[in-house]
């Protein structure tokens, strides 16, 4: 038995799973979906920093982890907002961090595609010819590492550009060049508030009709969207209307079993964050779905938004805290530290929550273990058992 503090200031008593997770590596490779984790860096817990100088990042748990996820069949997203791009890792460490796991997909054959974006410009004020040129550095990087490209949303590009026009120019630019085609990435301002009015408008209506206008003007340049913006609804249009041959990769967390899932006029392949924790659960839900049993993928896969729905919840930004809390729970690290001090951004209540439902998912590999580690985080926050 646990006790466990709630959002009321109130303890309450959980009984732990005994029954380790049932979701081993292996399997038959993915078939009907192509599935991307967006997966999370870890930090080194020894590293004499502060939360504003460069990411410390332990190398050897961050690649050991991509492998865990790689032996379940998922592809990486790499360098992503997951990986805390923006938000403690900086473009040196992004760097290295997609030399690293480039080279160790090609050694484990997995699949890997990597976030290129313009965070190297880090003074207020740069024009569009300095996002152009950031852009270009970190597009030859990722291309001459060997992995796909996923072209991000850029905080520098929103703040310069005057209008519809200015993203037209820039992603025509990139894409002419492209050697491969990519993944254009349209993250909302739920994940970054700088974000804003992406695409030239704050109107959505709007900014899909120019993110479409650069889709259909680079049709062989890209091999798929991806969206997050938390709006089933409105994915699920913007898919209907992309050209044929180009894919939609949900980013939304909030209804990923249902539009994965699909309906009768299409449905969305995956680059999701939240596959980062529920990795080999979800591995299993598409081996489910590639059978044609979409009520089984179902079965599995809804009960989780629950979970995903917590750990995204606003400030959405500060998912990537409980993603790491649940990495260090399951065994894959052996501390709860984050790049830039983000462990503190959660609170103890929501943490206690997301392994409580974690726990009733049966997503540990070692129930024990997850238990003794939530209990020595309650210690030392004052929560005695």
């Amino acid at each position: 038995m646990i006790r466990l503090p709630g959002a009321d200031g109130a303890l309450r008593s959980h009984e732990p799973r005994r029954e380790p997770a049932r979701f081993t590596p292996g399997g038959p490779a993915l078939a009907s979906r192509v599935v991307f984790s967006a997966a999370h860096v870890v930090a080194d817990p020894y590293a004499d920093t502060t939360p504003d100088g460069p990411a410390a990042v332990d190398w050897d748990a961050t690649l050991a982890f991509r492998r865990h996820l790689w032996s379940h069949g998922l592809g990486v997203a790499e360098a992503m907002d997951t990986a805390q791009r923006g938000m403690g890792l900086d473009w040196a460490g992004a760097a290295e961090l997609i030399r690293r796991s480039a080279a160790e997909a090609r050694a484990a054959g997995g699949r890997i595609a990597c976030g290129v974006g313009t965070d190297q410009l880090t003074a207020p004020g740069a024009g569009l010819p300095q996002v152009r040129a950031a852009y270009e550095e970190q597009l030859a990087l990722v291309e001459e590492s060997g992995a796909q490209a996923i072209l991000m949303a850029s905080r520098a590009l929103a703040a310069a550009a005057r209008g519809p026009e200015d993203y037209l120019g820039v992603y025509g630019h990139l894409l002419r060049q492209a050697a491969e085609p990519v993944i254009l990435h349209w993250l909302g301002p739920m994940f970054d508030p700088a974000l804003e009015g992406y695409w030239g408008s704050a109107d959505l209506d709007a900014a899909t009709d120019t993110f479409l206008e650069v889709v259909r003007a680079h049709p062989d340049k890209i091999d798929g969207i991806k969206v997050s913006l938390l709006d089933a609804d409105r994915e699920v249009a913007l898919r209907r209307r992309l050209p044929d041959g180009v894919r939609c990769y949900t980013g939304d967390d909030f209804h990923y079993p249902e539009l994965i899932g699909g309906d009768e006029r299409g449905f969305s392949h995956a680059l999701l964050g939240i596959f980062d924790p529920l990795g080999p659960l979800a591995a299993e839900a598409v081996r489910i779905l590639d059978t044609g049993d979409t009520d089984g993928f179902r079965e599995l896969l809804d009960p989780t938004v629950a979970l995903s729905r917590h750990l995204f919840r606003a400030p959405t930004r500060y998912y990537k805290t409980g993603v790491v809390f649940l990495a260090w729970l399951s065994g894959h690290q052996s501390h709860f530290t984050m790049v830039g001090g983000l462990q503190s951004a959660r609170s103890l209540p929501h943490l206690a929550l997301a392994y409580e439902q974690a726990d009733e998912l049966g997503l540990f590999p070692d129930p024990a273990l997850a238990e003794t580690r939530m209990k020595q985080l309650l210690t030392l926050h004052g929560v005695t058992q």
